[in-house]
């Protein structure tokens, strides 16, 4: 999200090849006992296939997997009860394809946030970026350390649990927990 803010116009890329062990189809909420990754199962044969191809495994009950997940972690949070409704009805909807589900809860979040950013889907995929325009379709990787971190510093904000700053959670997180001011938070670890 904090690299989002950072540009007015945004083009994301909907013709690359799925990436395994990426956020693509996982992020990570804080229970009352650890860090849990959220992963929705797609369907088998991922190699080389456009992301936007790519099929969610509904066999599985993911859906409601996540939403008890998040009801357990945040039910309690101070914004949990002002914002749940606009995220339940995500883990209500069978969802055909990973990109689709991505895009919905993008699209949920800006409008939380209250960010007014303009989003466009690449038609093809091009290895080589345009002269101008900042490519960082590596760089947000759950593999790479804090030091890589290109868009934002984490800034400490209260959380559910702990004592202890968890950074690196899912938007979800913050939203949850620190509600209007969520935005002033990620202005705050914005990278210079």
């Amino acid at each position: 999200m904090s690299g989002l803010m950072q540009y007015g116009e945004v083009r994301f890329e909907a013709h690359e090849h799925y990436q395994k062990q990426s956020y693509r189809n996982r992020c990570y909420v804080q229970t009352a006992n650890k860090v849990e990754a959220l992963t929705v199962p797609v369907q088998q044969g991922t190699h080389h296939q456009p992301i936007r191809e790519l099929r969610v495994a509904n066999d599985q009950a993911w859906q409601m997997h996540h939403w008890r997940c998040l009801q357990a972690a945040y039910g309690k949070a101070p914004f949990f009860e002002y914002y749940a409704p606009e995220f339940e009805p995500v883990y209500h909807k069978s969802w055909t394809f990973l990109f689709d589900l991505n895009y919905e809860l993008l699209t949920i979040c800006l409008k939380l946030m209250r960010l007014r950013v303009s989003i466009s889907l690449t038609e093809w995929y091009d290895k080589a970026i345009p002269v101008g325009l900042f490519d960082a379709r590596s760089t947000v990787n759950p593999r790479n350390g804090p030091e890589t971190y290109v868009f934002h510093k984490p800034v400490a904000y209260p959380q559910n649990f702990g004592v202890d700053f968890v950074p690196n959670l899912s938007i979800i997180d913050l939203l949850f927990c620190q509600g209007p001011s969520a935005l002033d938070v990620l202005k705050a670890g914005f990278r210079e």
